[in-house]
């Protein structure tokens, strides 16, 4: 198709309209939804709709949001979904076992309209990456260092205490989350570019850094960090090793996804028993290997249904607004604006958490009496808001937000590699998982002033010029 003409990225919406043609034919409409965002990979990879850039190699490009972004952020919201599905036909794996759950009303119909919806999003985030897609970036600045490995390590020993520091503060905090996730992703790539300017003492040391920050992520009590630590590590070794590493950290990621639902659960539960962290994360390791494969088995297939995959709480959402709860229209997207402003200018601000947790409460999806956070996914306060017509809008926005902020950040910091796969994906982390709206957001903005923050004291150290 004419690489000019507008109606090329109505293809992407194929799989969405099949899908709600064959929506009385659950189960059709389901593998048709589930399938189309296949569908949409190849399209955004294959250069029919829009050409990828062609200044640098695929590998030396993959931190641009048209590729990890839309993988994550996408793979994450609609691919997820096949666990539940198949757990709601009766299989347990490869195994019929029958319906452990008694679900109520017609759970196949309203996985196949949750699923519509899905794939309806990563056709508008792909759409709206795509349009706003233009390479290769103006550079206003040129990056200069002597080594990069060292410029890196140094971004990453100064953020990470700042970050800590910053946290502690409360006109400060806004920066904390910005500042640890910068110190992480900068000290993971210093460890890649150690190994390419085989610099041992830098080698050491930011692989001291790297288990540092693993060790963190292991305590956090959470698995996206552990996850994303050995990813990011992988993507950032392929223009070194090129393509035969990546067997070595597939199997890496696929042995994390095995065991860490039984860590995971074994910290939470000893985590509230007043134990310290380190013997918390101890015995949760002994756990992994003293129990034995049928437990690992059931403790992953939990996981993957309900944690792994949200849908199960983005139907509760869709069978409860409109029907009960009243779509939200303006409400959320103002309460994420007054989320920017920092409690030290308004001592009065409400609890974010509190508001979020609201819609949780009204749609029912979890007890007002239960501790546990279910915070809505972004796609679902789309929904929230608008419906069908608001999932389109917000995640046409999300997506092309991402990428213009990614050029910005190109062209700010002398090209791809320090603009995107440095300061981008380290201040923009919120942008591979999204997050309810008020947390976006608020990330989103002080990430943005974060980012010219570290282009001016660059610039004032000479090592960004014009």
């Amino acid at each position: 198709m004419n690489a000019i003409n507008p109606l090329r990225y109505l293809l992407l919406y194929i799989p969405f309209l099949l899908a709600w043609l064959t929506l009385k034919q659950a189960h059709i409409s389901y593998f048709i939804a589930w399938g189309g965002s296949f569908y949409i990979f190849y399209l955004s990879y294959s250069g029919i709709i829009k050409p990828l850039p062609k200044d640098l190699k695929v590998f030396e490009q993959l931190m641009r949001p048209i590729f990890l972004m839309q993988v994550i952020f996408a793979g994450y919201m609609c691919c997820t979904s096949i666990f539940y599905y198949v757990n709601a036909i009766g299989y347990q794996y490869f195994d019929y076992t029958g319906n452990s759950v008694l679900f109520k009303d017609d759970i196949y119909q309203s996985i196949a309209k949750c699923q519509l919806y899905y794939v309806l999003g990563h056709a508008a985030l792909a759409h709206g990456i795509l349009v706003a897609m233009k390479y290769p970036v103006e550079k206003k600045y040129l990056l200069y260092t002597p080594s990069m490995s060292n410029l890196l390590l140094g971004v990453s020993v100064i953020c990470l205490p700042l970050g800590y520091l910053f946290g502690k503060v409360g006109a400060l905090s806004q920066f904390s989350v910005q500042l640890t996730g910068l110190s992480f992703v900068a000290g993971t790539i210093a460890l890649a570019f150690a190994i390419r300017e085989q610099k041992k003492t830098n080698f050491w040391f930011a692989g001291a850094l790297f288990l540092s920050n693993l060790m963190n992520a292991l305590v956090s009590g959470f698995k996206e960090p552990i996850i994303i630590c050995v990813l990011l590590l992988g993507v950032f070794l392929l223009p070194v090793y090129g393509k035969k590493i990546v067997p070595i950290f597939s199997v890496l990621l696929l042995a994390l996804f095995f065991v860490l639902p039984t860590f995971i659960g074994n910290f939470r539960k000893l985590a509230g028993q007043g134990l310290e962290i380190t013997e918390v994360r101890d015995r949760s390791i002994d756990a992994v290997f003293t129990s034995n494969q049928e437990e690992l088995k059931e403790d992953n297939w939990a996981f993957l249904i309900y944690r792994f995959s949200e849908i199960d709480m983005f139907i509760k959402y869709v069978n409860s607004t409109p029907n009960y709860v009243p779509y939200y229209k303006t409400k959320l997207v103002k309460d994420a604006a007054t989320s920017i402003i920092p409690r030290f200018f308004w001592p009065g601000k409400p609890n974010i958490e509190n508001m979020v947790m609201q819609r949780v409460y009204n749609a029912g999806v979890v007890d007002r009496q239960s501790i546990v956070s279910a915070k809505p996914a972004y796609i679902v306060d789309c929904y929230l808001s608008f419906g069908m017509i608001g999932i389109w809008i917000g995640l046409f926005c999300l997506g092309a937000i991402a990428q213009l902020i990614a050029i910005k950040a190109e062209s700010l910091f002398g090209g791809y590699f320090m603009g995107c796969a440095v300061m981008f994906s380290g201040l923009f982390q919120i942008f591979w998982r999204g997050n309810s709206f008020e947390f976006l957001v608020n990330a989103i903005f002080w990430s943005f002033i974060t980012l010219y923050i570290f282009h001016f004291v660059l610039k004032a150290k000479g090592i960004l010029h014009r």
